[in-house]
């Protein structure tokens, strides 16, 4: 179980548009006019159909990289989305109709992820997106999505974008469940706050998109607990980083964020260590690898932590959702790509087994609004009232010190916001 865990720390990675299948027949009801005579009420208003809903098929689709150099993450990806839907399939589908799921190949390209998103919306006329894939698609198309209003369920990606408090009109459609920079950004202040008691918080984030997310959601939550930033930029990629490092030490913080991603991440922790800015630290989930604890962990032994975000846990229930998922996806049984793509179909599912009657793309949004859902590997995600920050709990976990080969070890379970902060 715990190598799964690790495993999956890894991880890195819209306004009805058409037509009905069917309609419900027109209800009419009795009455009794004041002269005691029997009337028949007007008709009330047929509901439609969404698209890509028949009397035997609810379609869905995406586009995914399958060929190329990130077949390895779309194909498993895919494969735990169809497992997911074979399960659903198998017990009688939704109101006894299979789910049939269609993707097209998209090679990571945006220009031929625009067009399936087209053909997929207005040729197929399909009912949902479900598990749009990889930053450069999802950014090249999260306006056209929003423009059709077609639901869109579960983005493989953490950008920005997809971060919105009060989709209530535009965007309302995007349902994201991956963590997103802006809202872990916000989970680490928490963090700082709740678990070591900060008031002064030096955070240095890259230039780049993920780096200046990371920093808005710090920003956010620091203003909300009165938490004193010191902010230092770097280039993504650098090299040398110590001028910002040495600004972070004069300061005389009490905990340190590092807003950066992969390769100038152990840049920035080794500048620490050789500064002696011996302060713990908190990265994002996109860190937590053996890899990057490898690189980091004799620069930091004896000097302070290094602790990232988690969003995923196989403890109680979830231990039974694992078995599920292992019993399904054949060939991928440890798979984190698979696992994902698994928690995208269960929060696609979870909106239209609350359906009750005819499905239209307002009311399955309100269903995936009406309550909280649970990530059957992870904690609630919460969609009341137009909030669109995607993961809302996330776990803890350091680098092992005593582990020269890289590892990770649990620290504390998944937590929310108002959980870490006392609310």
């Amino acid at each position: 179980m715990k190598r799964f865990l690790s495993l999956l720390l890894v991880l890195v990675m819209v306004f009805s548009f058409a037509g009905c299948a069917k309609t419900d027949e027109p209800t009419t009801e009795g009455t009794t006019s004041a002269a005691g005579e029997e009337t028949t009420a007007a008709p009330q208003e047929e509901l439609e159909w969404a698209q890509g809903i028949t009397d035997t098929e609810i379609i869905v689709a995406n586009s995914a990289a399958t060929s190329g150099a990130f077949a390895p993450v779309g194909v498993p990806f895919n494969a735990g989305i169809e497992a997911y839907f074979k399960m659903i399939n198998e017990a009688g589908g939704i109101q006894g109709r299979d789910i049939v799921f269609t993707h097209v190949d998209d090679e990571f390209d945006p220009v031929k992820g625009k067009a399936a998103l087209s053909s997929f919306v207005e040729d197929e006329k399909v009912f949902a997106i479900v598990g749009h894939f990889g930053t450069p698609v999802v950014a090249a198309t999260i306006d056209d999505l929003k423009e059709y209003g077609i639901p869109a369920v579960y983005f493989a990606t953490g950008i920005g974008q997809l971060y919105n408090e009060n989709a209530t009109s535009d965007g309302r459609n995007i349902f994201p469940v991956q963590p997103i920079y802006k809202t872990e950004g916000k989970i680490m202040i928490a963090r700082a706050a709740g678990d070591f008691e900060a008031k002064k918080v030096g955070i240095v984030y890259t230039n780049d998109d993920a780096g200046k997310d990371l920093l808005w959601g710090a920003q956010e939550m620091a203003k909300e607990l009165n938490i004193e930033l010191v902010e230092q930029q770097v280039s993504a990629g650098a090299t040398d980083v110590s001028s910002a490092i040495t600004t972070i030490k004069d300061a005389d913080v009490d905990f340190v964020v590092v807003a950066a991603i992969q390769a100038t991440f152990p840049t920035i922790v080794k500048e620490l260590a050789a500064q002696n800015v011996n302060k713990d630290v908190i990265t994002t989930y996109v860190n937590v690898s053996p890899i990057i604890a490898q690189g980091v962990v004799n620069e930091i032994a004896g000097k302070f932590d290094v602790y990232g975000n988690g969003w995923v846990s196989f403890e109680g229930e979830r231990a039974k959702a694992l078995e599920e998922f292992q019993k399904y996806a054949v060939g991928y049984e440890t798979n984190v790509y698979a696992m994902t793509g698994w928690i995208a179909a269960h929060f696609f599912v979870e909106g239209l087994q609350r359906v009750d009657g005819v499905i239209t793309w307002d009311n399955y949004m309100d269903a995936l609004e009406s309550a909280p859902i649970m990530n059957p590997f992870g904690g609630e995600i919460n969609y009341a009232g137009g909030l669109r920050a995607g993961t809302q709990e996330m776990n803890l976990s350091k680098i092992n010190p005593e582990n020269k080969d890289g590892e990770w070890l649990p620290v504390a379970d998944l937590a929310s916001i108002d959980s870490l902060i006392g609310k």
